[in-house]
Parts: structure tokens; C-alpha cells; sequence
């Protein structure tokens, strides 16, 4: 069981995470493009879908926590000191996620929407690419947690 587990965690980060980081990533380039040319619509097509991806690939990304919850339980790590600092990094992953990328998303959607001039400020993308930057790490702390396991037994 513990396997089919692990499986489905790894499988679950891989599909999930991997796609918001990716048009996180994106996000701030092309937002740069739809503001330097506010008549660019496949800019503003593009922002859209990214920021869909984003906001999709959050929700189905709940399955990572579940999954590596059930998984640590299977192999008694509840307690691990890697364990617990994967999950306070999770859960600032999440809330940069929730609280921060994709509300300033928004608001950078609503900001090059029409053909009115853009109305987000030219530091959004610079912000953007920083909080991304600083979710992209967040999650590749995790990984190397999860990879490395210190204290583990294994020798890895």
C-alpha cells in the first residue's frame, strides 16, 4: 500500500504542481508583452489560459498534501523533522499561491482586459516574476526534501 502511495503523491506533484509552476513562470512575460502592446489580444488570450492553468491545476494540486499525508503516515514519518519542515514549506507554497500570485493575476487580467489602455502598473510583472520565483522555490525546497530525507535510513 505504502507504495501505490508514493506513486500517487509523486504522480500527483508531477501533474499538479508542475503545470502551475511552469504558467506562473509564464505569467509575468506575457503580461509584460499585453502591456507594452495593449492591441496584442493573443497576449491577453495567453494571460487568460495561463492564469486559468494556475488557478485549475491549485485546486486538483490538493491531492499532493493528501497523498504525502497518507504516504507518511504508511511509513510511520509523522514526526520527522523533514517531514514537518515539508509541510510548513507546502502550506507557504499554498498561501503565496492562494494569497498573493493568483489575486495579482487578477487584478492584471482586469487591468488589460478591452481595448481601454492598460491600467496594471509596470511593476506587476516584476512582482509577479518574484513571487513566482519565490513559489518555484518553495516547492523545489520540498522536492529535495522529500528526496534527500535527512536522517533518513536509506542512504539517500
Amino acid at each position: 500500500m505504502t507504495k501505490l502511495l508514493l506513486s500517487l503523491h509523486v504522480l500527483a506533484a508531477l501533474v499538479a504542481v508542475g503545470p502551475v509552476t511552469v504558467a506562473a513562470s509564464m505569467f509575468p512575460a506575457t503580461l509584460r508583452r499585453a502591456l507594452g502592446d495593449p492591441s496584442d489580444g493573443d497576449a491577453r488570450t495567453t494571460l487568460r489560459t495561463l492564469h486559468r492553468i494556475c488557478r485549475v491545476y491549485a485546486v486538483i494540486g490538493i491531492a499532493v498534501p493528501l497523498s504525502g499525508l497518507a504516504t507518511a503516515g504508511s511509513l510511520g514519518v509523522m514526526g520527522d523533522g523533514w517531514l514537518i519542515a515539508s509541510i510548513v514549506l507546502t502550506t507557504a507554497a499554498v498561501a503565496v499561491l492562494a494569497v498573493l500570485i493568483l489575486p495579482a493575476q487578477d487584478l492584471a487580467l482586469a487591468g488589460t482586459a478591452g481595448s481601454a489602455p492598460p491600467t496594471s502598473t509596470p511593476s506587476t510583472p516584476q512582482r509577479l516574476a518574484m513571487l513566482t520565483g519565490v513559489f518555484n522555490l518553495l516547492w523545489a525546497t520540498v522536492t529535495v526534501l522529500m528526496i534527500i530525507r535527512p536522517g533518513s535510513t536509506t542512504g539517500a
